[in-house]
């Protein structure tokens, strides 16, 4: 059989299945739709290494999109931003293909991207995508892009992230930091196992019966990176419910939140349920609730399949959480995701500035929302995965300020490393620990 990009597809001669499913994911994306779910649908009925691929080529083409975009603007005639947004998807997926993905001959990436432009716009589309991905061929060797003079934009053009995000990020971290951060952003998210029921020795033995290399994760001991997998699902190991997927910056959260044991806990916007099934380990009872019916049913999927029957599933706004006097409340609110763009290379590009503020609205709202959850003497933690002060320090300082029942109160010595408390406050950051990026504030009410 030949290599995934290059096989032919069953629908249709010349395109390969892989093909059709990457455009696909671009028009789902331009439609609103979110990267993860749009590929899980367009790639399900794909072999697992024809997901790969597809993987490789659609996430690889969002982190460096605008450096992609900078290299096709200078041989379209026209520029690139006056082209039909398929067909400019089109172009980049073909060029992307041509300068990243070695395992793809020239003649695949160019014969076959022509083929679904004609396929999905027309003759002439075809014969423009030819001319353009021809050109970038000929010149890969000696490819040269317009650079902006003012180094924000430079360093946005080659690290390929949006300017004002970019401008706001030096101004913070300063230019080594953000240079660190924003490649870090442009590689590729590890999977990472959690163990269920068993010890970490014995799922790495477990996976290794698998021919599944598993190797430590960054800070945590118990968590595994996943390398070699064909086929998660099939793993016997992920039939049994031994094990879940979360990056360590998830895991922290909830360690971070040390809540006592057997303790009755409220898990707001749960969904996909991860930080609900690890603080199930040592809590009595766990209530996950999101707003979602459609992203809840990920969540019982998760129960199910790894048996977590003090976990309880409801459909719930957190705004008006559907619980009262609980131990403990999590409320890992919604966010613009800053921390995840290794993971998600499509938040960077349908981020706004105008979305910290909505978001901090909404942040608040649940935030005042969740405390009225928790009993006095309670625990409440709020987090997120963004990297903004906006969403994260601000947000609790003035909750805080506003609430004199409240005190900011560090986990005990020793449940998370040093390195990633800043005042008593978690601070995970993807350039320097080596994970998703995370924050979390862990705040007790007076009894």
């Amino acid at each position: 059989m030949s290599a995934p990009g290059v096989r032919r597809g069953k629908g249709a001669i010349g395109v390969t299945d892989a093909r059709f499913a990457a455009a696909a994911i671009c028009a789902d994306l331009r439609d609103g739709e979110f990267l993860d779910p749009a590929f899980e649908r367009r790639t399900a009925l794909l072999e697992p290494r024809d997901r790969r691929w597809v993987r490789e080529l659609v996430y690889g083409m969002l982190r460096r999109r605008q450096w992609v975009d900078a290299v096709l603007d200078g041989r379209v005639k026209t520029g690139l931003a006056r082209m039909q947004p398929e067909l400019r998807d089109l172009l980049r997926l073909g060029a992307y293909q041509l300068l990243f993905m070695d395992s793809v001959p020239a003649y695949a990436a160019i014969g076959e991207t022509v083929e679904l432009a004609k396929r999905r716009e027309s003759v002439g589309a075809g014969g423009l995508v030819n001319a353009v991905l021809r050109r970038v061929d000929r010149e890969r060797d000696a490819l040269a892009v317009a650079t902006p003079a003012d180094p924000v934009g430079a360093l946005a053009l080659r690290e390929s992230h949006p300017d004002w995000l970019v401008a706001r990020w030096l101004d913070r971290f300063g230019i080594d930091a953000t240079t660190a951060l924003l490649a870090a952003n442009n590689a590729t998210a590890p999977v990472v196992a959690r163990p269920i029921g068993i010890s970490a020795d014995e799922l790495r033995q477990a996976f290794a019966d698998a021919g599944v290399v598993a190797l430590p994760a960054p800070l945590l001991d118990d968590s595994l990176v996943l390398e070699q997998v064909a086929s998660l699902t099939t793993l016997p190991a992920f039939v049994e419910g031994h094990f879940h997927l979360q990056d360590p910056a998830s895991t922290l959260v909830t360690r971070y939140a040390a809540f006592p044991p057997g303790a009755i806990v409220g898990d707001l916007c749960a969904a996909p349920g991860g930080k609900g099934i690890e603080l199930a380990r040592t809590a009595a009872l766990v209530c996950s609730a999101d707003v979602s019916s459609t992203r809840m049913e990920r969540v019982v999927e998760n129960i199910d399949r790894l048996r977590a029957e003090n976990v309880v599933p409801l459909v719930a706004d957190a705004r008006h959480p559907a619980l009262r006097d609980v131990d403990a409340v999590l409320v890992d609110v919604p966010c613009t995701g800053t921390g995840t763009f290794r993971r998600h290379p499509d938040g960077r590009w349908r981020l706004r500035p105008s979305d910290l503020a909505v978001m901090g609205a909404l942040q608040a709202q649940i935030l005042a929302a969740a405390a009225g959850a928790v009993r006095p003497g309670g625990l409440l933690v709020y987090s997120t995965c963004s990297l903004e002060p906006e969403e994260n320090d601000v947000q609790v300082d003035r909750f805080l300020a506003e609430r004199p029942e409240w005190s900011l109160e560090p986990p005990p010595r020793g449940t998370v490393p040093e390195t990633v408390l800043d005042a008593g406050r978690l601070r995970v950051l993807p350039h320097q620990h080596r994970t998703d990026g995370a924050f979390a504030a862990r705040l007790r009410r007076a009894a």
